[in-house]
């Protein structure tokens, strides 16, 4: 459509360029009537050829004009309309990573209630039973086989139930912080198959406030998940450091990698989950790998979050 204007517009401009060319033929006709009636010679005035040279400038340089205004506008009008894809896309992004955030914090404040619950409350129950077993047992000076097996099926349910509410949320989380519960974390996850290192320049008694702690926390199980299940690693390396005012996680192993720019088939590894909670703390989430070298990611929050 625009460039149908511009063809338009230039036909109009040379069609009033004719006109004024055929206005000034006409004078030039007259002028030259003249002349030749006065010095009856065949040529024309060198002031007429100049004239009208002038005028063919004049019109071919307002054509020359509109023509460069049309590009312009055409491209001033393409800048606008990619501003606002973009402005839509960023608008869609947003809306994304708040759902995201917000399914992670009541997943997350699921887990605590249900930890709670299960800790302060069917534990309890546990105990209280088997206590009043043991009561029992030795008031009536008896035993049983059956009483056996029931204190050892509580004392079973008692421990699975501790685990599972530790699994929910970490109790050396609540109780010792971060940098103490990932320092435990990479104890728990070493095996004969993998060895987890852990570093870090921050003391260990360290604290920050309990919902970046989790998220936190959470954020390095699920990498070390990922670790553990794709990377064939042997070794894996986590350093925590705090450097201009940023909380800074590296974690390193030396499994197979993978190509960068197939990062977007690996997306079900929960790293949409992930940058989404550091996006939140208006953070950095980097990956460096290389196929058969490993893989390497860094994680930077601010700390004034």
């Amino acid at each position: 459509m625009v460039f149908i204007r511009i063809f338009i517009v230039t036909l109009f401009f040379i069609s009033n360029g004719n006109k004024v060319y055929g206005q000034q033929n006409v004078l030039s006709k007259k002028t030259n009537t003249e002349l030749q009636n006065a010095s009856d010679k065949n040529t024309v005035s060198p002031q007429v050829k100049l004239e009208q040279l002038r005028n063919k400038k004049v019109v071919s340089l307002f054509i020359v004009l509109i023509i460069i205004l049309s590009l312009l506008f055409y491209f001033v009008y393409q800048n606008n309309k990619l501003k606002q894809k973009i402005r839509r896309k960023d608008i869609k992004q947003k809306i994304l990573l708040n759902v995201i955030n917000a399914g992670i914090d009541s997943q997350e404040n699921e887990q605590k209630k249900i930890a709670s619950f299960l800790h302060d409350n069917i534990n309890s129950l546990l105990t209280s039973a088997s206590l009043h077993l043991n009561v029992y047992t030795a008031k009536h000076n008896t035993t049983s086989e059956e009483i056996s097996k029931s204190k050892m099926i509580l004392a079973e349910a008692h421990d699975l139930l501790r685990d599972m509410s530790h699994d929910l949320v970490p109790t050396l989380l609540v109780r010792f912080g971060l940098i103490y519960a990932l320092e435990d974390l990479c104890e728990k996850n070493t095996t004969s198959n993998i060895r987890f290192e852990f570093s870090s320049s921050i003391p260990t008694e360290k604290r920050y406030s309990e919902k970046f702690e989790m998220k936190l926390y959470f954020i390095v199980t699920e990498l070390f998940n990922n670790i553990i299940k794709h990377s064939d690693a042997q070794k894996a390396q986590i350093s925590l450091q705090e450097k201009n005012e940023h909380f800074i996680i590296i974690i390193h192993d030396n499994g197979k990698g993978f190509k960068t720019l197939k990062l977007n088939q690996i997306e079900g590894f929960g790293l949409n989950r992930i940058r989404a909670r550091i996006k939140k703390y208006k953070g950095s989430f980097s990956i460096t790998s290389k196929e058969n070298n490993g893989t390497t990611i860094k994680i930077q929050i601010p700390l004034s979050h």
